[in-house]
C-alpha cells in the first residue's frame, strides 16, 4: 500500500467532512467522475489549520529545497498562509512567503505581490491543478522579477488526462521542469477503499478503478 500515516489521515479527515465524495459528479469537462474533492470546504479554522499542516509535512518529507512560499490568488492565500505558519510552528522551518493581487495596487506600498519579497527559490502553494492557468499566471509573475520556480504543492493529484495524453499536473512538469507535489493521489484513494470495512465506501472501488482504466495517466 502507498499510502503514508499523514496521507491517510488526510484521506479519513476529508471522507468525514465530505470533503472527499463518492458518487456520480458530472465535471467540467463532461466526464462523470465516482469522487469529487472540494478544497473549498477547507473553510473553517480548524479545516484550515489541518490542510497547513499536512502540506507542511508533506514539503518537509519532500525534502526540496526552497527559500520562500507562495499562494496563487485567490485559494492559495490562505493555504500558503497556514502553511508557513505550520512550517514554522511543527517543522522548525521559518520561511517567508507572498501571495499576488488579481489587479496591481496603484497606491499605498502598490504592486502585485503581498508579503515578502517575491525572490530566490520559490515553492508555489495551492490547491488543485485542473487547467495550470492559474499556475501559468504565477510563472509570468516570477519571471519579471527573476524568481525561480521550485516546485509546486497541490492537494490532490487526479492523475488524469486532459484533451491530451499528459493530466494538467504533468503537462506543469514538462512545461517549467519542476515537480508537483501532492498530499494524495488518485492511486491512494483506491488504496484507503481497498482497506474498508464499511460496505457503502466498499462499494465505490469498482467504479472508482474503471474510471481510473478509462481516464487515468
Amino acid at each position: 500500500m502507498s499510502l503514508q500515516p499523514h496521507q491517510l489521515k488526510f484521506i479519513e479527515y476529508c471522507v468525514q467532512h465530505r470533503i472527499l465524495c463518492f458518487g456520480e459528479f458530472t465535471l467540467k469537462s463532461g466526464r462523470v467522475s465516482p469522487y469529487f474533492f472540494n478544497a473549498g470546504l477547507f473553510n473553517t479554522g480548524e479545516a484550515l489549520a489541518f490542510i497547513g499542516s499536512c502540506y507542511a509535512t508533506a514539503i518537509k518529507n519532500s525534502g526540496l529545497n526552497f527559500d520562500m512560499l507562495f499562494g496563487p490568488a485567490y485559494k492559495g492565500i490562505p493555504l500558503v498562509s497556514v502553511t508557513a505558519a505550520a512550517l514554522a510552528t511543527e517543522q522548525n522551518m521559518n520561511k517567508p512567503y507572498c501571495f499576488n493581487r488579481k489587479e496591481a495596487k496603484d497606491h499605498g506600498e502598490g504592486g502585485i505581490t503581498v508579503g515578502a519579497p517575491l525572490q530566490g527559490r520559490v515553492l508555489i502553494v495551492d490547491d488543485v491543478i485542473t487547467a495550470g492557468t492559474a499556475i501559468r499566471e504565477v510563472m509570468a509573475i516570477m519571471r519579471k522579477v527573476f524568481a525561480s520556480p521550485v516546485g509546486i504543492m497541490v492537494a490532490l493529484d487526479r492523475q488524469e488526462r486532459g484533451t491530451g495524453d499528459l493530466s494538467a499536473i504533468q503537462e506543469i512538469e514538462k512545461e517549467f521542469r519542476i515537480p508537483v507535489l501532492s498530499l494524495i493521489t488518485m492511486t491512494q484513494i483506491i488504496d484507503y477503499l481497498k482497506m474498508q470495512q464499511d460496505e457503502h465506501l466498499k462499494e465505490f472501488l469498482h467504479p472508482i478503478r474503471e474510471y481510473r482504466q478509462r481516464y487515468g495517466v
